[in-house]
């Protein structure tokens, strides 16, 4: 006997998903064209490569929106879990942009130690540009902060987000520097801040993404617990096969081989345990996607692997 629970918490988010990515694509792209402009004014190439910068988030969080849509598509007999792992190749693609990233601005942020540029700056002008960056990020994070925490996909947005935030910052602590003592290696010293930032980051995104492809428990998942809560169900002798994977983050699947007893079964008790089993699946781990096979005592899988 099957039995199967499915949660609907993914798909009901995408569209909030997908609203809150537009949202901040349309931020981003604002406030990128406004930093190519304060850029050519100034003279700043702290305010051209932050510009830089935000063109590259522009274009994830591009990705990160078709993806979200591609992700609401309903299941099919081709893609019967659907299209929630678009999800993780969005966000694959984000971490992947970010090491990049954040290697050419390290490489940029050298180059300018040793050669600093002789173009004059114009640190007012400069200052006032990225002030209006760091608000743009700041509001942009906000709208994202929730639906990160559940989302792969908009975490990879977010981070991305993130470090147009740092790279607001630095450019105002260095405009600041050289509006007060002239000192133009300033520039430089904030572009290997914000890649000594967004390198660790990345790092932890891809390794998530790692993970849900390599089809590993989730973070903070205890099989072995799951294993004991499921041998506590009255009537239950034993469990095997156990599998516990994820589809996206907050998208979990679990499934089991319950072994009952024969009076369980005599007495038609197997619906019972198996509506035990969801409601404890559901409530003490949050997994809205399970399987259970119940079989009796002394059944022999045909179909077993090595």
């Amino acid at each position: 006997m099957h039995d199967h629970a499915h949660g609907s918490a993914p798909g009901v988010r995408g569209a909030g998903d997908r609203r809150l990515l537009a949202i901040s694509l349309a931020i981003t792209s604002v406030v990128m064209v406004v930093q190519v402009v304060g850029a050519a004014l100034s003279g700043s190439l702290a305010l051209l490569a932050d510009a830089a910068h935000m063109f590259t988030d522009a274009a994830a969080l591009v990705i990160a929106l078709v993806a979200s849509i591609v992700a609401a598509r309903p299941a099919n007999d081709r893609r019967t879990f659907g299209y929630q792992r678009a999800e993780v190749f969005g966000a694959l693609v984000n971490g992947v942009i970010l090491v990049v990233l954040s290697v050419w601005v390290a490489i940029e942020g050298v180059s300018r130690l040793i050669a600093p540029a002789e173009v004059e700056v114009a640190g007012g002008l400069m200052l006032a540009v990225a002030i209006i960056g760091l608000v743009a990020n700041a509001v942009a994070m906000w709208l994202l902060s929730a639906a990160q925490r559940h989302s792969l996909n908009v975490r990879g947005a977010y981070l991305e987000v993130l470090g147009d935030l740092i790279g607001s910052g630095a450019v105002i602590v260095a405009a600041v520097v050289i509006l007060v003592t002239g000192w133009a290696p300033a520039d430089a010293i904030a572009s290997l801040f914000i890649a000594a930032l967004i390198i660790p980051r990345a790092i932890g995104l891809l390794r998530e993404v790692v993970s849900v492809l390599a089809e590993s428990a989730p973070v903070g998942t205890h099989v072995r617990e799951i294993r004991d809560h499921i041998l506590e169900t009255p009537g239950v002798v034993d469990v095997h096969d156990v599998h516990v994977w994820q589809l996206t983050r907050g998208a979990p699947v679990f499934s089991a081989h319950v072994v009952v007893d024969d009076a369980a079964l005599q007495d038609g008790r197997a619906a019972g345990i198996l509506s035990q089993l969801q409601t404890c699946l559901s409530s003490h781990f949050d997994v809205e996607h399970s399987t259970f096979q119940i079989e009796p005592a002394g059944h022999v899988e045909h179909d077993a692997h090595a």
